[in-house]
């Protein structure tokens, strides 16, 4: 009896239990969340720092390509690229001895594309000096003069910018080179000092007077100058400022002139240039070094300049002008005066009558 009646116990026990179990399992809870399906898994967004990660593993990937493709690439031959022009050469500035020199504040290039036109005189496009500021600038040499002109710039550990006469060039191709071992910026003036803008010169003439003045400092130098150029006179005319344009030659004019071919003395040279800078303030200084007043007055004109708190700055131009080889087998052609400097009491002497 007793076992039939533990045996029932037992049956309704389990029964009460798989009845728990299956209420528990099978009803749905009120705290539960809902079952998320694919899609809403997917539209979620990432925590913070999971979607941190996910940045920093896309630019690490992004960044191993990058640098596979450097790595083929620098494997790669490189396209042939055309030559540049070549950059004007710079002589090395020495170091100064003088320690109040009046030296150069600042040393601007210039991009001659175009033919562009420098001092204010004349062209009145690129107003690129400031108060108090210079470019010293010397025509119609070399000479010899102009040796005394390179030592008083150098004394002031300064430099200017030359523009030659061809012809001159001729006559003194060692002083040329002494500007340029100076490291100074030298350009060209024609080569015979023609006036550009005379009715008597035809535009193949004028043409002929800047191409020639430029292969003959080339064949001086033997590198090519700078594509600066001044018209003898200042005298330009359309045709030759549009020619200069074609040849990206930079054109210059000037700010103060110190007349120092009118002058009488260094001090008229001084008081020219110094009173037109008063009234001017800053400029191209327009000077002659085959003018021996103008070699005597510098090394106190650039003192002045020192003291009237003056500044040089130093123009150079990007890249040298290519010369054209017709002018230059001209200019090689040209037979060059032999100048020994001794005077004719010297070489000629009367012994007897």
């Amino acid at each position: 009896m007793r076992s039939a009646l533990g045996l029932m116990l037992a049956s309704v026990v389990a029964a009460i239990v798989i009845a728990g179990v299956w209420f528990w399992t099978s009803s749905p809870r009120a705290d539960a969340a809902p079952p998320q399906t694919t899609a809403a898994a997917k539209a979620e967004p990432l925590p913070a720092a999971a979607a941190k990660q996910a940045a920093r593993d896309d630019v690490e990937t992004t960044a191993a390509l990058s640098k596979r493709a450097d790595a083929t690439q620098a494997a790669a031959p490189a396209p042939a690229a055309a030559p540049a022009p070549a950059p004007a050469p710079v002589a090395a500035m020495p170091k100064c001895a003088n320690p109040d020199a009046l030296g150069i504040s600042r040393t601007v290039v210039v991009d001659t594309t175009g033919g562009p036109g420098f001092g204010f005189l004349q062209y009145k496009q690129y107003d690129f000096l400031t108060d108090h500021e210079v470019v010293l600038t010397f025509d119609d040499g070399p000479w010899p003069t102009t040796p005394a002109v390179l030592k008083a710039l150098a004394d002031e550990c300064t430099r200017a910018v030359f523009f030659p006469i061809g012809l001159h060039t001729t006559y003194h191709p060692d002083i040329l080179r002494q500007v340029a071992a100076a490291g100074h910026t030298i350009g060209a003036h024609t080569w015979s000092h023609a006036h550009l803008a005379s009715k008597k010169l035809t535009e193949q003439q004028a043409k002929d007077e800047i191409e020639k003045g430029f292969s003959a400092v080339k064949l001086a130098l033997g590198s090519n100058p700078a594509p600066f150029f001044r018209f003898p006179a200042l005298a330009h005319t359309p045709a030759t400022t549009a020619y200069l344009g074609t040849r990206n030659i930079a054109m210059f004019s000037v700010d103060v002139d110190s007349n120092d071919f009118k002058s009488k003395s260094s001090d008229e040279v001084i008081n020219n240039v110094m009173t037109k800078l008063d009234k001017e303030h800053k400029g191209i200084i327009l000077m002659h070094d085959l003018q021996k007043h103008t070699a005597q007055a510098l090394p106190t004109l650039l003192r002045k300049l020192k003291a009237g708190g003056y500044k040089v700055v130093w123009m150079k131009a990007k890249t040298q002008i290519e010369t054209l080889p017709e002018y230059d087998a001209m200019m090689a052609k040209t037979e060059k005066p032999i100048a020994t400097g001794r005077p004719i009491g010297n070489v000629v002497q009367t012994v007897a009558e």
